[in-house]
């Protein structure tokens, strides 16, 4: 650790200490007249994130590229304790037609005050590329967290320079890609659990403008009877990338040595890194359109296999492939073992997989209640507790590809509500979407969504990248009397952000479980640090933490309706 990192170690819990006190102004605070378990309310104009999104044409979609949209990236990149929001943009088909400034991608400084300044230019992350995705890790653990943003065309690695800048530092590192492959999801994630965050890359496929075919000109560029985009089936399907970080500040391409690119044929989206076996190393599950999931086992000698289908994650109960989109991950019916979600293409099913325990999942997708809502085309998911009853609910984005759907009333539209798919806690959810305020009902096209607790209460936050469209803030205004618990880990032989760690909370009735990840969702990456419901629990009994190196410590925590650090090595051994 270099002499910049221990003072931030010195000044973490003064840091923390003020931000709790800030919190209890509480911006946009929860009110008794609306409705549990939640009212959300989109506050994105009010906290000043009006920038539009640009990905082509904002009217015409001709070409796939253009309709796939954006992530989100949530991190506390100057480590006041607050955390931040980056915007991932793409640009215009023609930028020689350009008229007024370039497009990018946007960096907004939490203000603490329920506002937002955009600090893009301030912090050198000006950049105009084809921006598909984002995720966060401190990769070279210096205290400050970096940002990873996937491209169509070369990626981009913009490394946190300590000082509230980044530098673009892609080539010099290795892990720019070249170019040709269109980058989508992301995760930083220690595979080798050597200390040092590696990059895992889920690509689409070789997209060439100038040989893809026109609008209804090809089989696969019909959708319903109408003339459409082309796409993803006909076009070449691209191999997804691992990184291995070899210190230093530089990667190293070992796709093909660590079996990653085995797996081939798919066109892949979405990135979810969970440990799905419990053998202590992490695994990496990945969604992919038109073509059955991948779920890549870790090995422990440096290779994975995809194993997706004898794991059962791989097509849905009916042993059909699906459009996969988002991903995500949570102990959604409190067995202790993580679940995985999965959004599909309109006209199917979102897909729930229920961990077994032995290594193997169960698509209890209509058993759960999930069976529903075939029009949507479903994008960011991720599970958050919402009312900090302790049973992580889903939150979903939505929006077609087709903008055709509006005119040729395709049986869909283009923009689409939110879903809100409450947790009752005895394996079934619940649709509230309807019910839980206007920040779900509006219709938008939406596409990466990320989760965080942005002013340190204890209430989750959504943020969302919409198409073509000004991005969506979904603050809850209703009132409950659940107990919450914030953690943020803190490695020191384990990468520094603690990725890839498994926590478990012990309550007087229960255990939650969760890790520590970047990316998931749609080719996005929320809050890291973990959030824990506790329901009506005012005292936990302890915590468990299994760190990425695969040691396990036991803290104590005093209180309830906080956040706790927990350092790796001041814990008791088991």
């Amino acid at each position: 650790m270099g002499p910049r990192y221990l003072l931030k170690a010195i000044t973490t819990a003064a840091v923390m200490a003020l931000a709790m006190v800030l919190a209890a102004q509480q911006p946009y605070p929860p009110s008794a007249e609306h409705p549990t378990p939640a009212w959300f309310v989109d506050v994105a104009t009010k906290a000043g994130i009006t920038v539009r999104n640009v990905n082509g044409d904002a009217e015409n979609k001709k070409y796939i590229v253009e309709a796939t949209g954006s992530g989100v990236a949530i991190l506390d990149y100057d480590r006041d304790g607050w955390m931040d929001i980056f915007l991932v943009n793409g640009q215009e088909l023609h930028p020689e037609q350009r008229r007024g400034e370039a497009p990018t991608s946007h960096l907004f400084h939490n203000n603490h005050d329920g506002t937002f300044t955009d600090v893009t230019s301030k912090a050198g992350l000006v950049s105009t590329a084809w921006g598909q995705g984002a995720c966060v890790g401190d990769y070279d653990n210096d205290g400050f967290d970096d940002i990873y943003v996937t491209d169509y065309g070369k990626n981009r690695l913009f490394h946190n320079e300590g000082n509230g800048t980044f530098k673009e530092v892609a080539e010099q590192a290795g892990a720019a890609g070249t170019g040709k492959e269109w980058g989508t999801g992301c995760a930083f994630i220690d595979y080798d659990r050597d200390g040092k965050l590696d990059i895992f890359v889920a690509n689409y496929l070789h997209f060439d403008l100038a040989k893809t075919p026109a609008p209804g000109s090809e089989a696969g560029c019909t959708w319903k009877g109408a003339p459409v985009m082309c796409g993803p089936r006909g076009l070449p399907h691209a191999p997804n990338i691992l990184y291995h970080n070899e210190g230093g500040g530089k990667f190293k391409d070992v796709s093909a040595a660590a079996g990653i690119e085995k797996t081939e044929g798919h066109y892949c989206f979405s990135v979810t890194t969970l440990d799905y076996n419990e053998d202590g190393w992490p695994d990496i599950y990945v969604a992919c359109d038109s073509t059955p999931a991948i779920l890549y086992r870790n090995n422990k000698n440096g290779t994975f296999t995809d194993v997706a289908a004898d794991a059962g994650a791989a097509f849905n109960e009916d042993g059909r492939e699906q459009a996969g989109m988002g991903s995500t991950a949570a102990d959604y019916n409190g067995d202790g073992h993580l679940d995985l979600f999965k959004t599909n293409f309109s006209d199917d099913t979102a897909t729930l997989y229920k961990a077994n325990g032995d290594a193997t999942f169960t698509d209890e997708t209509t058993e759960a209640g999930l069976g529903i809502n075939l029009d949507a085309l479903g994008w960011g998911a991720m599970f958050a507790d919402v009312d900090n009853d302790g049973w992580p609910d889903l939150l979903v984005a939505n929006g077609h590809v087709y903008p055709e759907v509006d005119s040729a009333r395709l049986g869909a539209t283009f923009k689409e509500p939110r879903f809100l798919y409450w947790n009752a806690g005895n394996g079934k959810f619940k649709d509230l979407s309807k019910s839980s305020g206007p920040g779900m009902t509006e219709p938008l096209s939406g596409r990466g969504l990320a989760v965080a607790d942005l002013w340190n209460d204890g209430r989750l936050s959504a943020v969302v990248n919409n198409l073509s469209d000004r991005p969506m803030l979904l603050v809850n205004e209703a009132r409950n009397s659940n107990h919450w618990l914030g953690v943020r880990l803190v490695g020191t032989v384990s990468n520094r952000d603690g990725i890839g760690a498994r926590v478990v909370v012990h309550l007087a009735t229960r255990d939650l479980v969760d890790e520590v990840r970047s990316g998931s969702s749609y080719n996005s990456s929320s809050d890291l640090r973990l959030h824990f419901g506790l329901g009506h629990q005012e005292a936990i009994k302890g915590i468990d933490v299994r760190w990425p190196n695969g040691e396990h410590e036991a803290f104590k925590a005093a209180g309830v309706d906080r956040f706790v650090e927990l350092v790796e090595g001041k814990g008791a051994k088991p």
